[in-house]
């Protein structure tokens, strides 16, 4: 009969790199302790004194009462993915609610930024940027798969919405009469 190699316990030793941050001396931040005289962690409760200046718009989770010491602010939400992320943000981290909508608005920005370009006179490459042609070179059959169903579904909306439309044209009114 076979050991039960679940509860079987782990010897660390055996395990090769187990345990190679263990050591203090080994500490790969200790040539960087030594510049800054610290000999020991900085208190995870102490916040710096200067923070980063809020100079545009920054969405923080509902579960923190500040913003983070330090951000990224390259892009500041605007348009309806800014909308769409107002609202997911005003959820609790843990729902679906919260980080469903942030996809969505991911989505929604991609379509905003390709209407800017539009807008100001540039066309996107969208083939070059999807990586079509490297995709082609390198895995044939995908592609064609992921261009086959792009195309189907594409024409199954049309088609789906043209649907309804067959006798929306020139109606004649029961109380017009032809003469």
């Amino acid at each position: 009969m076979e050991p039960n190699v679940v509860n079987t316990p782990i010897d660390p030793k055996q395990i090769p790199g187990w345990g190679v941050d263990a050591d203090p001396k080994n500490d790969p931040t200790y040539p960087m302790r030594a510049r800054m005289n610290v000999t020991q962690d900085p208190d995870p409760k102490h916040r710096p004194d200067t923070l980063q200046p809020v100079d545009v718009e920054k969405l923080r989770s509902i579960e923190r009462p500040n913003i983070t010491a330090v951000y990224g602010t390259t892009v500041p939400p605007m348009g309806l993915s800014g909308a769409i992320r107002r609202l997911a943000f005003k959820y609790s981290e843990n729902r679906y609610r919260h980080w469903l909508p942030l996809i969505v608005a991911d989505r929604v920005q991609v379509v905003e930024g390709i209407l800017d370009d539009l807008v100001h006179g540039k066309v996107p490459n969208i083939w070059a940027e999807k990586g079509y042609d490297v995709e082609w070179k390198h895995n044939r059959s995908a592609f064609v798969t992921k261009m086959a169903t792009i195309a189907a579904v594409t024409a199954g909306t049309i088609i789906w919405l043209n649907s309804g439309s067959k006798n929306k044209g020139f109606r004649r009114r029961d109380n017009q009469r032809r003469y």
